[in-house]
């Protein structure tokens, strides 16, 4: 029985959890949070009302003997807590996506694993959600030919959606703790994983992208284009294109957050598209009309997927349930640090290139270029607040009218909550 510590108690730990209170090979023995309050709420929640808790995370490694920790924290403190796991023993350590906010915490924290001989893996559940495993079986048996382009819309609606906790926003909302934006660095790298995976890639080669700060304190709505590396093919080059779509108007029920994601990608011999991921399982995953897979090959459209699971939590348990297979039997898992790391090149990408009004290169964002400065990411120094004060008049004015429609839920609850 492997036993587990989970380190932050945040909103995202409700759905990192499951994966452990499903298995039979693990046991959860020890929480470990700053907010006292937040860890009971939570172990209330999950039926837990045994295990041992803490507020120093140091303690708990100290204490515990812990197979597996989940680190579930804002992104400047996963190098630390990393370190301190490795040096302490632990032989498993998942560490929340982003892997580090700056590509230097990023190959400290694959280094440490390294000497310590710890499986570590960056905890990324977009390619755990059934549909799109399903979607990457069809691609790799060529059923749209070669592929050659990619693109991805990730769009923020007006919910209902889950209450998401304010401090985690505050800190998401500060590139020196996020190490971006909440969207295209925090969100956008399972977007990115996806734009790698599905297109059989391992990096990006240039980007360029457009930011509209219009939000003030969020990186949305932004566009986002890249060309992947040149290969010696018959085909042509091969591009992506990433959109982060503000939508606050828009009715969408959501049991998780404010957004979901529609993708599409062509190739040679048709064109796929995948409908939903974040808000999969609700009202319009019922309808006809968006069906998980839909493929047009041949003359003819097809659909695929349609019987498979599309609530967004198994690709959280079936993350976790890889990684418990992993520490089991041994392998690598599906995101190791350095495809981690990579990502978050990916991730880096858009911001260098907005602030610089040019193409950003791969090859740029590297350690070294993060000690001389040539490859910081900057928060946004001047933005006209006139027009978002304007459209939050606008939108507090459509909610009304929202609300006298009956289009908002007041309560809305999980759907495995009874």
């Amino acid at each position: 029985m492997l036993r587990v510590g989970l380190i932050g108690c945040g909103d995202i730990a409700n759905l990192n959890v499951l994966g452990y209170l499903c298995s039979k090979d693990t046991e959860l023995v020890a929480v470990c949070d700053t907010d006292m309050a937040r860890i009971r709420e939570k172990l209330e929640r999950w039926g837990l009302r045994t295990l041992n808790v803490y507020t120093d995370y140091k303690e708990m490694i100290d204490r515990e003997e812990l197979d597996i920790v989940e680190i579930l924290t804002p992104h400047h403190l996963h190098y630390p807590m990393t370190e301190y796991c490795a040096n302490a023993g632990v032989s498993g350590i998942s560490v929340q996506k982003p892997l580090a906010h700056t590509i230097t915490d990023c190959e400290k924290i694959i280094q440490v694993c390294k000497n310590k001989n710890v499986k570590l893996k960056l905890y990324e559940n977009f390619r755990f959600y059934p549909p799109f495993i399903k979607a990457k079986e069809l691609l790799e048996n060529g059923i749209i030919g070669e592929l050659l382009n990619f693109r991805i819309n990730t769009i923020a609606p007006g919910g209902p959606a889950m209450n998401v906790d304010l401090k985690s926003l505050n800190w998401r909302r500060k590139f020196e703790t996020c190490g971006g934006g909440p969207w295209i660095y925090d969100d956008g790298i399972h977007k990115f994983s996806l734009a790698l995976w599905l297109m059989n890639q391992e990096r990006l080669e240039e980007v360029y992208a457009w930011i509209d700060y219009f939000t003030v304190v969020m990186d949305i709505p932004s566009y986002i284009l890249w060309k992947y590396p040149v290969s010696d093919s018959e085909y042509p080059e091969k591009f992506g294109s990433m959109e982060f779509t503000l939508a606050p108007n828009l009715y969408y029920p959501n049991n998780y957050y404010h957004c979901d994601e529609f993708i599409e990608i062509s190739g040679t011999k048709g064109i796929m598209v995948l409908n939903q991921c974040t808000g999969g399982g609700n009202f319009l995953s019922k309808t006809p009309q968006y069906p998980p897979i839909i493929v047009y090959t041949d003359g003819k459209v097809k659909k695929f997927g349609e019987n498979l699971p599309r609530d967004w939590r198994y690709s959280f348990i079936n993350s976790t349930k890889h990684f418990i297979s992993v520490m089991k039997e041994g392998g690598n898992p599906i995101c190791t640090g350095e495809q981690g790391r990579d990502l978050c090149i990916c991730g880096k990408l858009p911001y260098i290139s907005n602030q610089n009004n040019r193409i950003a290169y791969w090859k740029e964002v590297t350690s070294d270029n993060e000690l001389d400065k040539s490859c910081i990411v900057e928060e946004p120094q001047t933005i006209d607040v006139k027009g978002f004060t304007r459209y939050n008049r606008n939108v507090r004015r459509d909610l009304r009218k929202g609300i006298n429609q009956g289009l908002v839920n007041t309560e809305f609850k999980y759907h495995y909550e009874k």
